[in-house]
């Protein structure tokens, strides 16, 4: 592939979780896909994902993501991002607060075929649960 379709299948990526058209996902995220950094309690292949992005989209009903920098080559897409929704159901155990959020993130994604098959990321899930009043302990 050459990193232009490369980047059209991260924006359909995008497009689903923005959308909530989650099911678009099983078109781009590979059956045997290799996530490094795998949310909590996210199960394999594009299901997990799908899992997944419908508990967010169900904690963060308007959840949208905006790409801030992308850059590609032949295998890859990387990009920095900014998540941002209202709290309004169950996140990580906190009932829904209507607060805002606004975080930021980073992924990696290295496609073969249209499918992406490994993945790296760091999403603020702590900025998140700090934003929408959780009481977040830290240990020293």
């Amino acid at each position: 592939m050459n990193k232009e379709e490369n980047k059209l299948a991260q924006e359909k990526f995008g497009d689903a979780i923005n959308s909530g058209n989650l099911e678009q996902l099983r078109e781009v995220v590979a059956q045997d896909v290799k996530d490094h950094d795998p949310a909590p309690n996210q199960g394999p292949g594009p299901q997990g994902y799908i899992d997944f992005f419908g508990m967010m989209r169900n904690a963060f009903p308007d959840m949208q993501v905006e790409v801030e920098h992308l850059v590609a080559d032949e295998d890859n897409v990387a990009f920095a991002y900014t998540l941002k929704g209202t709290h309004k159901g169950d996140f990580m155990g906190v009932e829904g607060t209507n607060k805002s959020i606004n975080v930021r993130g980073m992924q990696i994604s290295r496609f073969r075929n249209g499918k992406m098959v490994e993945r790296w990321g760091s999403s603020d899930e702590l900025g998140i649960l700090k934003q929408i009043g959780a009481d977040v302990m830290i240990k020293k």
